[in-house]
């Protein structure tokens, strides 16, 4: 969620809302997000959401498009996939459209679309957007952290498996669907990672920078207990703990803690100078258990609902 909470009407401004966006509109949304990611230093729009907008037609997502006359001014995406939460949105305006209301007028169509039973993320947490959440009348109650840590020098202790596991790097197309399953399993709790699908899992493998090689995989007696999948961030020069998990029996014996630093060498290997990662600030647990490996808290992600 980017600021714009000017209450100001604006000739013109339309707001349009599709269940899928031609290939056009996709590349003008793509050119926005990007305007707003150089201005911001922050993505606006989640991967995930993300791979909604470029990979076709998803049931129960919709994107909402801002124009002034032939001009994308803003965009909006909310989700309504989970059978229990809210529907999750996130929005943006371009940054030289800001200060007009259309982050106002977006939000408000969110609310209105939903019948103000609304989550929102603000990422990165900016003040304008907080401001914006309160213009909106929404109320934080969830913090993201994205935490870093330097990859040279490597300083954390050899992984120690438990007793009977072994690690191996998963393979396309004979590994989904037991990963799927533990996935799910260890992420019950979790309102996005967990409710992945196959289709999820296709559109991430067929991204450019999926690599089978580091996604590493943990079997005890053939049975696949968990999984630590990183992921490189080319540009940035930058590697990601992208997903660690668990079978739940199979928790609390130092396995989350071994693979998170056999893919940490991974990582550092290739010669990347930073790794990162997302975890919630309320999973004690695991914030400790990173921070134990030398990661700190580098920037926060904030959602917001409305409390209809």
């Amino acid at each position: 969620m980017t600021s714009d909470a000017a209450p100001a009407l604006e000739p013109g401004r339309q707001i349009q809302t599709y269940d899928e966006l031609s290939t056009e509109q996709v590349r003008e949304v793509m050119d926005l997000l990007a305007a707003a990611d150089r201005a911001d230093g922050v993505h606006a729009v989640s991967e995930q959401g993300r791979l909604y907008l470029r990979h076709g037609r998803r049931e129960g997502v919709r994107h909402f498009l801002l124009t002034l006359g032939p001009r994308l001014a803003g965009y909006a995406q909310l989700e309504e996939t989970d059978p229990v939460e809210a529907p999750a949105a996130e929005l943006v305006v371009h940054p030289d459209q800001r200060g007009r209301g259309h982050g106002r007028a977006l939000g408000t169509a969110l609310l209105a679309a939903t019948g103000k039973r609304l989550r929102v993320w603000a990422h990165g947490g900016k003040p304008p957007a907080r401001h914006l959440a309160q213009v909106l009348g929404l109320t934080l109650f969830r913090e993201l952290r994205q935490l870093r840590r330097p990859l040279a020098p490597l300083d954390i202790p050899e992984p120690v498996l438990p007793e009977g596991v072994t690690i191996r790097t998963f393979v396309p197309g004979q590994d989904d669907a037991a990963w799927l399953a533990v996935n799910a399993a260890a992420f019950a709790h979790h309102p996005e990672q967990g409710a992945l699908t196959q289709r999820d899992l296709d559109d991430r493998i067929a991204e450019p920078w999926f690599d089978p090689k580091g996604f590493f995989l943990a079997e005890r007696d053939g049975e696949l207990v968990g999984f630590h999948w990183t992921k490189v961030h080319a540009e940035e020069r930058l590697g990601e703990v992208y997903v660690v998990g668990i079978l739940p029996r199979a928790q609390g014996g130092g396995l989350g803690k071994a693979l998170t630093a056999t893919g940490l060498r991974h990582l550092a290997a290739q010669g990347l100078p930073t790794a990162m990662l997302y975890v919630d600030a309320d999973n004690t647990a695991a914030v400790r258990v990173y921070e134990g490996l030398g990661f700190r808290t580098h920037e926060v992600d904030l959602m917001y609902r409305a409390e209809s």
